[in-house]
């Protein structure tokens, strides 16, 4: 299994211009704002990478009450870097781009990475507010024609050219890919932790509002949400296992061992129709899509 070489990003060129796209986040147990967990985490990882000079970019209503203190904590975390590059000791900025109600986020950040010139773009796999679909990736990296790697937990390298990943797998395996810039990377949950937010720098960070990426027209209404219905999520049933141990030694080790993934099916060579109608089939075989929907 590949594992992460702490010494690898630290001779990267620092000429790739990063950012990291940032979203509100919501704390599980008490409901307050703050950062998103995984969106935290891709700004660790672009500050390891980059140090000061990441750029943070969030598109967002600037009305929304708690929107000042999420961002602040992410601009907190312009603390205790090191390396001895120029511009280490600068305080954190992030874009505000306005996005009302019942547009689109996708046109406006994709607006924005063109005129930045970013190269590379984290963000955490879903956000923990709205929609949280995790669908704004996959949606960002088709609008700009960039290649997209999910489930990152680390970068080992990175140039001009291209990046080095480790993909996190099910079980605590890693997959190690090269994937050519520009591109946009989604860090998962098992990234390295986040660095605390420190007051100062939360409060001396600007937050600068960008409001002249794209005339306000109908090219920012978010159409496919017009018709939706909302409803409070549902947590999906698990499979109960079945034990039929006669002692007590073997049913505390089946009840210990790590369920493993069993009757799945390895496709490939597939064409893009015959890879659509395999994902449908196992959609509904797991009830997942009823069987009227097409």
């Amino acid at each position: 299994m590949p594992q992460p070489d702490p010494q690898a990003a630290a001779g990267t060129p620092h000429d790739v211009k990063t950012a990291v796209l940032v979203s509100s986040g919501r704390h599980p147990v008490s409901g307050r704002a703050g950062r998103a967990r995984e969106d935290a985490r891709a700004v660790e990882m672009g500050l390891s990478l980059v140090g000061a000079d990441l750029s943070l970019v969030h598109a967002g209503d600037p009305e929304q009450a708690s929107l000042r203190e999420s961002l602040e904590g992410y601009l907190g975390m312009y603390h205790g870097l090191d390396g001895g590059r120029p511009g280490d000791e600068r305080d954190g900025q992030l874009s505000l781009l306005p996005l009302r109600a019942g547009e689109d986020a996708v046109p406006l950040l994709a607006a924005w990475l063109e005129r930045s010139g970013v190269r590379l773009a984290l963000t955490g796999q879903r956000a923990e507010c709205g929609e949280g679909s995790g669908m704004v990736g996959y949606l960002l990296a088709e609008r700009l024609g960039w290649a997209i790697a999910t489930g990152v937990a680390a970068i080992e390298r990175c140039d001009a050219e291209s990046v080095t990943v480790l993909q996190a797998l099910p079980q605590g395996q890693r997959r190690r890919l090269e994937i050519r810039l520009p591109c946009l990377i989604a860090v998962d949950a098992v990234a390295e932790a986040p660095r605390q937010s420190a007051f100062g720098p939360a409060r001396r960070g600007r937050i600068e509002t960008v409001d002249d990426l794209l005339p306000a027209d109908e090219s920012r209404l978010d159409t496919g949400s017009a018709g939706w219905q909302w409803q409070p999520a549902r947590a999906r049933p698990k499979r109960l296992k079945v034990v039929k141990s006669t002692n007590a030694r073997d049913r505390f080790k089946a009840a210990a061992a790590k369920s493993s993934a069993s009757g799945g099916q390895v496709l490939t060579d597939l064409s893009p129709e015959e890879a659509a109608e395999k994902l449908i089939d196992y959609l509904r075989a797991e009830k997942i899509l009823a069987q009227d929907d097409q």
